[in-house]
């Protein structure tokens, strides 16, 4: 095996563990796929050479693209909602599954979700509250990425905590579809039928995962009629990204029990994903989001 494999080899033992940063980060997939294979030409060129620490240079330097590619895209803004939202219904049709693939997307979609208000952070902010809140980076070592001192870094991730706490919000690329989303959320509190199936496209698709199994709910009438039914004046949605489509965290009591995404275009729902685990979610959750 030749140098070059041998690192090549000794990379992809960390591949998955940047590519976790780097989505947390960047709430893409596409991106992060993006940032880790930067990651390795830098490596590449740089070679093993003198790298104690390789899995601490990787970080440093998946840190460093992901903070430049922040500044460069800007940060995206989710409005913080309170709105009286219910638990979505379970009807199974026929012998609809949610796919597998699906489901994990889903799944792995659900740690980015719970950053409630992520995009209301500055970049610096962002980098090292995912750094070191959730991945326990070394302060220290989160400086050198953001090119400050330590006890800049740890004001940083305070900071954040506490937007992110009291959700202070920033322009929102989402608007649009966020429209549509409160309108769906303000007619499911209200019971209105009618107003729902105004932002439902006809052939709108539910796919629900629950503690019980999957189900699959079609038409607009259908989820409509099942939406209302389920209303739940003690529920509060929270804006969430769920791999960069926008979406709502649902708490009752402020414990999580609901993540959906939303799939808009042309001004209406096309498709709704839910997943129902309130002990999943729990376990999950950091303590802030309550």
């Amino acid at each position: 095996m030749t140098e070059e494999e041998e690192l090549a080899a000794e990379f992809e033992t960390q591949r998955s563990y940047l590519h976790a940063i780097a989505f947390r980060v960047l709430g893409s997939h596409a991106d992060a796929d993006d940032a880790v294979q930067e990651a390795w030409l830098r490596l590449a060129r740089t070679g093993r050479g003198d790298i104690e620490d390789l899995r601490g240079w990787l970080t440093t330097v998946t840190g460093r693209i992901c903070l430049d590619v922040l500044r460069r895209r800007g940060v995206r803004g989710e409005q913080p909602l309170e709105l009286d939202v219910g638990t979505l219904p379970r009807e199974v049709a026929g012998d609809s599954r949610i796919d597998p693939e699906e489901e994990a997307v889903l799944a792995e979609s659900v740690g980015l979700a719970l950053y409630v208000v992520m995009d209301a952070l500055t970049p610096a902010e962002r980098v090292s509250f995912v750094l070191h809140d959730v991945f326990e980076v070394p302060f220290d070592a989160i400086a050198a990425i953001l090119g400050r001192s330590a006890a800049a870094t740890k004001m940083l991730a305070s900071r954040a905590r506490g937007r992110l706490r009291s959700g202070t919000p920033t322009a929102d690329p989402h608007a649009a579809a966020r429209d549509v989303i409160d309108a769906f959320f303000a007619a499911v509190g209200k019971g209105d039928v009618e107003t729902l199936l105004t932002v439902l496209a006809p052939d709108v698709e539910l796919r629900a995962q629950t503690p019980e199994g999957t189900a699959v709910i079609r038409g607009a009438g259908q989820v409509a009629a099942g939406a209302t039914r389920f209303a739940r004046g003690e529920a509060l949605a929270h804006p969430v990204l769920l791999d960069g489509v926008p979406g709502v965290l649902i708490t009752i009591g402020g414990r999580p029990v609901t993540v959906v995404a939303f799939t808009v275009a042309d001004g209406v729902v096309i498709a709704i994903r839910a997943l129902t685990a309130p002990a999943r979610l729990g376990q999950i959750v950091p303590s802030w989001v309550a």
